[in-house]
């Protein structure tokens, strides 16, 4: 597929199309209010690091966001186990706070539904790398959501992340593309994102009954969701795994 790749800030008048463009996340993922708060404002407000793929059509096929943020600031240092939510957050706050970003955290890399399967995925993360390197970066950070790990539910993600094939690569498939782009695990994420709704929200959400109390596996999660009846709500609380892409 012969792809063109922009970014929203070369390309302002994309960004509904950009924004708009199809996608295969479970109903309930796209529920976290952090995420919610601030996952939207990357196109308006950081539109350098939005990147999408066009293809022979000029449809857009692919996008890949990501976030510049002060990993050295105080009180920070290491990366959080907060993940995903915690960056998202640290990177608004340096951008409102005039605070001078040492690091790119990768946000998202998502393939419209016809056109997966066909090695995009390495494609955008090789560019969001090519794009935090000409901003003058020497790291790319990821907290990464391993593509497989719903079909394991129950299986630690320690033990999962480190699962290693015969060839020394990631036994899941999006931590296997990371890994041969050249990033390392550096840590579990064990918080997240986190997702907390009424027992009727999560049976909008995923059409199961959320009527037992305990854990509860729904398609498309990585961990079990906590069901509490009694309490008449569910809580997810999803872990990722951070890898480092040095530039």
């Amino acid at each position: 597929m012969e792809l063109k790749v922009s970014t929203l800030a070369e390309r302002p008048e994309m960004i509904e199309r950009v924004v708009g463009m199809a996608d295969t996340w479970p109903e309930f993922v796209v529920q976290d209010l952090v995420g919610n708060a601030h996952y939207g404002r990357i196109a308006h407000e950081l539109p350098q690091y939005v990147q999408f793929a066009e293809d022979e059509r000029g449809e857009v096929v692919a996008h890949a966001y990501s976030v510049p943020f002060a990993l050295a600031a105080e009180g920070r240092g290491r990366l959080p186990a907060r993940g995903w939510d915690q960056v998202l957050v640290w990177a608004f706050a340096d951008l409102r706070g005039g605070i001078r970003p040492d690091t790119v955290s990768a946000i998202s890399v998502v393939i419209a539904p016809h056109a997966q399967g066909g090695g995009l995925s390495a494609r955008m993360l090789s560019a969001m790398r090519d794009n935090a390197r000409a901003h003058g970066f020497g790291e790319v950070v990821a907290p990464v959501r391993p593509n497989a790990k719903h079909l394991e539910p129950h299986t630690p993600i320690e033990e999962y992340a480190r699962r290693v094939r015969p060839d020394g690569l990631p036994h899941d498939p999006w931590l296997r593309v990371h890994a041969r782009a050249g990033a390392t695990i550096d840590s579990v994420a064990p918080a997240s994102m986190t997702v907390a709704g009424s027992l009727e929200q999560w049976r909008d959400w995923t059409g199961l009954p959320f009527d037992t109390a305990g854990d509860i596996e729904v398609p498309g999660a990585l961990v079990p969701v906590r069901c509490e009846p009694e309490r008449d709500h569910a809580v997810y609380v999803e872990p990722n795994v951070w890898m480092r892409h040095p530039l």
